[in-house]
């Protein structure tokens, strides 16, 4: 199986590029958002997932192994294939796709071609718990949510949340900040996942 293609780009094309390694070149499938930064002649290094049919061995490749890891993921859910896949990568950068299924957004989602909104809303709901709950796998995705560690309160493991999620500390700090007063003082007793939500709902309406 290939994890890795090193190599010089040989030729880019709508759906695909071939990587020169050693004097053979490599069909690899990417998306657009991969594509854009693989320029002919110049090296290049992708994240390749391997994938096996009685037909053929496909090649997929990734600028990062976050995007390979979403572009697996996003496989898990039924209806959702690698084509399907591909198009939620092109549209959506990795942290759009993982606040659209926090805040359970499905026209986010259904930005994607191919993806409508059963499919969106499927996607938003199998994947919820994978993103945001403190028992995801090592073989996922780093989770949204964290678990608390000793000390820390809700508020700061809200913020740290949309840090990860590319929030500067400022913004993230504010938007958290007024989630807490529009909640009230029930907030520091809400679960994470909640306090999250509804950090992100209102910075999107800022």
């Amino acid at each position: 199986m290939i994890g890795k293609l090193a190599g010089i780009v040989d030729s880019v094309a709508a759906d695909h590029a071939i990587i020169d390694v050693g004097g053979v070149g490599y069909v690899v499938h990417c998306p657009s958002s991969t594509l854009a930064r693989l320029l002919p002649g110049t090296t290049a290094t992708l994240a390749v997932e391997t994938k096996l049919s009685e037909e053929a061995i496909r090649l997929y490749g990734f600028m990062s192994a976050q995007e390979r890891d979403w572009f697996r993921l996003l496989q898990t859910v039924q209806g959702v294939g690698a084509r399907v896949a591909l198009a939620i990568l092109s549209a959506l950068k990795t942290a759009e796709i993982e606040r659209a299924i926090v805040l359970g957004d499905k026209s986010v989602l259904g930005r994607a071609q191919g993806v409508g909104p059963k499919l969106a809303a499927r996607i938003a709901a199998e994947l919820k718990d994978k993103v945001t709950g403190p028992g995801i796998s090592g073989d996922a995705i780093p989770a949204v949510v964290m678990v608390a560690s000793a000390g820390r309160t809700t508020e700061a493991e809200a913020i740290a949340a949309l840090i990860k999620l590319g929030y500067p500390p400022t913004s993230a700090a504010d938007a958290v900040a007024r989630a807490v007063r529009s909640i009230g003082p029930n907030a520091e007793s809400l679960p994470l996942e909640v306090l999250i939500r509804e950090s992100l709902r209102l910075s999107a309406h800022v």
